[in-house]
């Protein structure tokens, strides 16, 4: 904020304290001090107002509020580039000195959240740092690890994921074993901490609708050994030509996927995240899709995603994963 501004706003915070003030003494003044049945002359529907003084109650309330909202202004910001008095909002950590984000001092909704995270990496840091020491393997095995891996998902990861981890349209089942980017512990760690980001490319101008339908029916008849709806009108073997021309590079001869890519296994009707029926299947090789999986490193950090990944590998390789208590 500019000095300009800055003069602006505590010029006008202040003079209408003040004025507010001035007035209420001032009113105050004329009145009397006993109590009357005398009007002030002016009636309302049939109402009419004594002129009587303000209740003591009612003035010094009013005080009150006056002498609250200039120590409020004293001790926060309100006045401009003031940034108040309020001890301990010099530093993150008094011991430390160590300095806020942004390298001011005084207090704010940011500086606030900051003491509290700090206040809580003190607290519970230690134990991140335990089980980040362990391999991930041994941390799923943990039921303390898995009830603070469960809380983190259910605060970061369910609102894609879903509460019991079981995925929705456009995002996978965590739960099953059919990982796009691979399912190894140390895997799933990197897919939390860097993230993802997954395109099937759009096939339409490439080989027509016709080989649109004729590659979804080869994927639901041959690859997945499904039946194709009545009256489907799509030509099997064309489609083999057309999925050994186009699509063998990405999820392999056998549509197995490749999860150094993250295409999908297409023998598993389970794998499509944005459905496998004939029709779905053709409007994904049609139009193609894009998914991305958000990046968490500087969100959580390596110890907490630690504690993600243990938990998100518990729960293809336990029967009953740990909950959110």
């Amino acid at each position: 904020m500019t000095t300009f501004w800055s003069l602006y706003v505590t010029v006008l915070t202040l003079g209408t304290i003040f004025s507010l003030t001035w007035l209420l003494l001032s009113t105050r003044k004329g009145q009397r001090e006993e109590v009357t049945d005398e009007t002030v002359g002016h009636a309302f529907d049939g109402i009419e107002e004594y002129d009587n003084p303000l209740p003591q109650w009612w003035f010094w309330l009013f005080v009150g509020t006056i002498v609250f909202a200039l120590g409020y202004l004293v001790l926060y910001p309100g006045l401009g580039n003031w940034k108040g008095v309020l001890p301990g909002y010099s530093y993150l950590d008094n011991d430390k000195q160590t300095e806020f984000s942004n390298g001011q001092p005084g207090w704010t909704g940011v500086h606030e959240w900051e003491k509290e995270m700090a206040k809580a990496d003190a607290r519970f840091g230690p134990i991140f740092a335990k089980f980040a020491a362990m391999p991930i393997e041994e941390v799923a095995k943990d039921p303390q690890a898995l009830k603070m891996g469960a809380r983190l998902f259910a605060s970061n990861c369910s609102v894609c994921h879903g509460s019991d981890a079981k995925g929705a349209f456009g995002f996978p089942n965590l739960t099953d074993n059919d990982w796009r980017w691979g399912g190894e512990p140390e895997t799933i760690k990197t897919t939390i901490m860097a993230g993802r980001h997954g395109v099937m490319p759009a096939w339409a101008e490439v080989i027509g609708d016709q080989g649109v339908a004729d590659v979804a029916a080869f994927v639901v008849s041959k690859l997945d050994g499904r039946t194709l709806p009545e009256g489907a009108k799509a030509d099997v073997e064309n489609g083999q030509k057309i999925f050994a021309a186009n699509c063998v590079a990405c999820h392999g001869p056998e549509g197995k996927g490749t999860p150094a890519m993250g295409a999908p296994n297409l023998t598993h009707p389970q794998a499509f995240i944005y459905g496998s029926s004939f029709a779905q299947l053709q409007q994904t090789i049609r139009y193609g899709r894009q998914g991305q999986m958000p990046a968490q490193e500087q969100l959580q950090g390596n110890d907490k995603v630690h504690l993600l990944a243990a938990y998100v590998y518990s729960l293809s390789h336990q029967a009953e994963p740990a909950k959110a208590e």
